[in-house]
Order: C-alpha cells, then structure tokens, then sequence
C-alpha cells in the first residue's frame, strides 16, 4: 500500500506496530509513537511552548521589529526583536543615542505585545555598550526570552532580575566549546543556567563568528555543530533533571533542513533569511526586493568595523568602502568599543539603518548563503506553511523506509519463528529417539535459529524508537 501523505503513513505505521504479537522491549519508544502527531514537534523552553520550532532570528538595524516579531508569533513561532541600533529610528538619536535606544527597544517590545500573543524576544549583542540599558528594558517590559550573540554572555548578568521577571536566556555560540564554557560560568557564578542555546553555523547572513578559512570547512558545519553542541551539554542535563533545547541556525532554508537537523538533535532551528522576503518585514521594499534580485556570486564576505567578518549581498557602497571612496560620516556614540568605523570607511548602524530605509546607495544588505533562492515576498504564515509542508514531505520519505524495514523485518522474523519451532520439535524427537549425536547438531541448529530471531526482535524494536525519535513524539 502506497501513503502518500504523512498523516496516512503514520497511521498505518502505528496500527502495524499495534498488530504486531511480537514482544518488545521498547515500551517507551511505542508509547511515543503511538503518541506522535503527523506535524513537527513543539518547541519547549521551561514554561514556554512554541507549536512551530522556528524562531525567526534578530535582524538589526530595524529589520526585525514589532511587525515581523508579531507576526511569527502569531504563526506559532518565536518572534524576535533585534535591539541593535534600533534607537536609529528615533528623532534625536544624533543627540544622544542610548536614549534614543531605550526608548524605541521600549516602544516596539510594547508594540509587539499589542499585536500577539504569542512568543516575543530580543536579540542584544553582548559586545554593545547599550548591554546593560537593553537588559534592563527587556526585564522592565517582562518579554518571554533574550537571545545574546557577539560575545559571551557570563560576567555581570542579572540572573536574578531576570528569574523574577520570568525570562528565559538564550545564547548564540559557533562551537560546543563556547556553550559548555557559558554553562560551566553559569553553574559556577549564579549556581543556574542558560534555558536553551542557538549554534549559529558559517551559512548565516551578518557578523560570523568564525574565520574566512572555516567557512566551508566540514568541521565547522551545522550539521555537526548541532551534534557536538548537543552532547557538551548532556551533563548539565542530568544535573539539573531538565532538557536544553539545542537551535540550529545559519543556512537553513526549506523545511527539509529543518527535519534533517532535528533529526540530527536540534529542538527547533532559527531562521533569519526566508522571514526577509515576507510582507510583514519591517523593511523597506527595497530591501527586501535585494534579495528577490540577489544571484549566488553577489553574496560574499565583508571585513566588518566591528572586527569580525560579515556575509552580505556586495554592492557598490561596499567595494567604495573597501577602496576608501565613502565620504565622511558622523557616530552618535561609540555603541561598540572594538569597532573601526574610521578604518572602514563608514559606521556598520547606519550603513543597516540606509539599507533598511531602502537607500541602497548608502548601505548593503546582510544576508545568508541562501539569500538567491528566493524569488517572492509572502505572507509569514504562507512561508510557515510552506515550510510545514516541506518538513512533512522530508519526514515521509524517511518514515515511509523505516515502514518498509519494519515489514521487512516482521516476515523475516516469521520465517525464522517457524523455523525455530520446527527444529525444536525435532531435537525433541530425537531426544526421545535416544539419538544423542544427532541430537546435539540440532541442539545447535535450535540456538542459531533462537539467535537470529533475537537479533530480528532487536531490530523490530530500533526501527520502532527511530521511528518515534523520527516523529518526535
């Protein structure tokens, strides 16, 4: 019989398995089969539950705001606000920029909130000299979780404002030596942890936090961050008796990446890159339309004022700059104290902050390696769904497989059961036929069989748990 969809499958999956008179010693994994639903997992962070394991990545200057923020967690996601030189949309930034920060990062988390609600966080880089002022907001405002990248987020945390306010905290490292570190400081500075942690791989759009010679190495790719990420913190797990979600991000782009990396261990993936191109994207059209007309070869590395390399579609501002041909240009503040604006020819906040008003001239876009694959502006929960569909159409090919082994299995074990029961009634016979010799080659015979039918029962029982794991019940 031939499923086409997942729900069939998975149906029929389940009654095989019910109808199966075989023992098996996995209880457990049949109990969350049996359990599963033919949709991809929620994703839960202590007392928050996602029903869709996206969270839409925080995208400065003003790219991701109260608009895009709300309408991912409207469609079930995590929406995310990016606090980085958000103040820029604010009159008198010029004037004084912190201020300007604080009352805009204030303003669109009271926006957002407005609009859903759903699940709403802020993105801070802990390297910024507003860290401290945008902790506090975010703890004023009691928003649902922080995301802190660009830096290690362990001395002088305010993990106990941030209980109180019911805040969960989500770093963003680019290796399992970076996490295990983060949670190491925690347990050791404020006897707590972190509540989940997003590995950002070298496929991402914007600042990257790994040299130009790991990018395409295979060591540093997310596939394998995800696993090493997973296992670093499986001591902290048992510890403390509760999960830490593992997200992957950079790179992922349909809903097939999302099952092959939660396969691979992921709780949930954040994206920054498809939610661009969405109508709710609090950017200028002309922004957005940068990437609809984006080819492969215009996406490529900056060497940002920050000190760190960057990923971006290159324009003509961004060759300027590198020949030393921008004109001069005014900082509010220095909002980073590692940042090189004068070498470079040009402040990275409001290079974003032009782009995201569509002055193309005067800025770039950040965008990830996948940026040319899309060609449309749609709706956030035609993109969720879309991607839903994608993620069940992955997860159908691989469940229809292991379906196939399962049946495979189940006719092999029949054959052997029988086989074992027709040489067990023979060394029996010749038991009592007083036919010792005989009777011990069949004796052997009886084990090997008995053997190979344990062996089928063991694989019966692998295929049921990756099975369960497969549908994350």
């Amino acid at each position: 019989m031939t499923h086409t969809t997942l729900p069939s499958l998975l149906t029929y999956f389940k009654e095989t398995v019910q109808q199966t008179n075989i023992h098996l010693s996995v209880k457990k994994s049949i109990d969350r089969l049996l359990a599963s639903t033919p949709s991809w997992p929620a994703l839960t962070i202590g007392d928050l539950v996602a029903p869709t394991p996206i969270i839409q990545g925080g995208m400065g200057v003003g790219i991701s705001l109260s608009g895009l923020a709300s309408a991912v967690a409207n469609a079930g996601g995590i929406g995310v606000i990016a606090a980085n030189g958000i103040g820029l949309m604010e009159k008198g930034y010029f004037q004084d920029g912190q201020a300007a920060n604080i009352r805009a990062l204030r303003s669109e988390i009271k926006k957002a909130r407005s609009l859903t609600d759903g699940i709403i966080g802020v993105n801070i880089m802990v390297a910024i000299s507003d860290f401290d002022q945008f902790l506090a907001v975010c703890i004023e405002e009691r928003v649902d979780l922080i995301f802190l990248g660009a830096g290690l987020p362990i001395k002088g945390m305010p993990v106990t404002q941030l209980r109180e306010a019911n805040i969960k905290v989500v770093p963003i490292v680019s290796s399992a030596r970076a996490a295990s570190m983060i949670f190491r400081m925690w347990e050791k500075l404020y006897n707590d942890i972190p509540d989940a942690i997003v590995v950002e791989g070298p496929k991402a759009g914007g600042h990257l936090g790994f040299t130009a010679e790991q990018l395409d190495d295979p060591a540093y790719q997310i596939e394998r961050l995800v696993v090493e990420v997973v296992d670093a913190l499986r001591p902290f797990e048992s510890s403390r008796g509760s999960a830490i979600p593992v997200i992957a991000a950079g790179g992922v782009y349909s809903g097939a990446d999302i099952h092959r990396l939660l396969c691979l261990g992921a709780s949930a993936v954040q994206m920054g890159t498809r939610f661009v191109a969405t109508k709710e994207c609090d950017a200028d059209i002309h922004f957005k339309e940068a990437y609809i007309k984006a080819r492969k070869e215009d996406i490529g590395l900056i060497d940002s004022p920050v000190g760190m390399i960057g990923r971006a579609i290159r324009n003509r501002f961004i060759t300027d700059s590198e020949a030393g041909l921008r004109p001069a240009f005014r900082c509010a503040y220095q909002c980073l104290s590692s940042c090189k604006a004068q070498e470079a020819h040009y402040c990275i906040s409001i290079a974003l902050n032009n782009a995201r008003k569509g002055t193309m001239e005067s800025g770039f876009v950040f965008a990830g390696t996948n940026a040319y694959r899309i060609k449309r502006i749609v709706a956030v929960a035609d993109l969720v769904d879309e991607l839903l569909v994608g993620y069940q159409r992955a997860a159908l090919g691989r469940l229809t497989r292991l379906l196939r082994r399962f049946e495979r299995l189940k006719a092999d074990y029949a054959t052997i059961e029988a086989q074992v029961a027709s040489l067990a009634s023979v060394y029996e016979e010749l038991i009592l036929r007083s036919l010792p010799e005989q009777a011990k080659r069949a004796k052997a015979h009886y084990r090997r069989a008995c053997l190979g039918l344990e062996r089928i029962r063991l694989a019966l029982g692998e295929t049921i748990a990756q099975g369960a794991a497969l549908m994350k019940a």
